[in-house]
């Protein structure tokens, strides 16, 4: 069986891809992972090593302190450590870390416009992860550097740091049959 060729579309234009992909990583996270890992290796050696002899309450407290923050610090950093976007005919979706939680699925029915950030920065949401802040909306920053921004019909705005966000940008506007940014603005 041999290979058909592609058919064109119009004025010999390839199908643009049906799905557009981008992600971003922090390996900066890491270091604060390793730091969850051994606050957490403390609070077991304290657990196992020690001769219980000053009083269980207060070694209690310290091991568990311990295995709780490393914990907490280890699984918080680990979930925002990259994040990966999808984008189809029919939604945004969001997910964070290798196991792809948290996520975020929006419609794009529900998306009026979408926008190019050339700088996000974790200063300007408070910090790394999952944020909201009643001014600026939802993000989630795992780095950073460029974004995009979808703005819903309910007035609110989800932005994400995401690499190659501009053509993230073009495919949602072309999925919503929007003009692109330049075209408005020659019109």
């Amino acid at each position: 069986m041999r290979d058909q060729p592609r058919k064109p579309t119009h004025a010999g234009a390839e199908t643009p891809p049906a799905v557009w992909t981008g992600r971003a990583t922090n390996r900066a996270q890491w270091v604060l992972a390793a730091a969850g890992a051994a606050c957490t290796a403390l609070g077991i050696q304290l657990a196992v090593s020690s001769n219980w002899t000053s009083g269980v309450i207060p070694l209690l407290m310290s091991v568990i302190g311990c295995v709780a923050a490393g914990l907490l610090v280890l699984f918080g950093t680990l979930a925002f450590v990259n994040v990966a976007v999808r984008v189809d005919g029919h939604a945004l979706e969001v997910r964070c870390g290798h196991m792809g939680l948290p996520r975020r699925r929006i419609l794009l029915t529900h998306v009026v416009g979408a926008d190019f950030v050339p700088r996000v920065t974790p200063r300007q949401w408070g910090g790394w992860g999952y944020r909201w802040r009643p001014e600026q909306g939802t993000a989630v920053v795992v780095r950073k550097g460029e974004g995009l921004v979808v703005r819903l019909g309910d007035g609110r705005t989800f932005t994400v740091t995401v690499d190659d966000a501009e053509a993230g940008v073009r495919f949602i506007r072309e999925q919503l049959q929007m003009p692109a940014a330049g075209a408005a603005a020659g019109a």
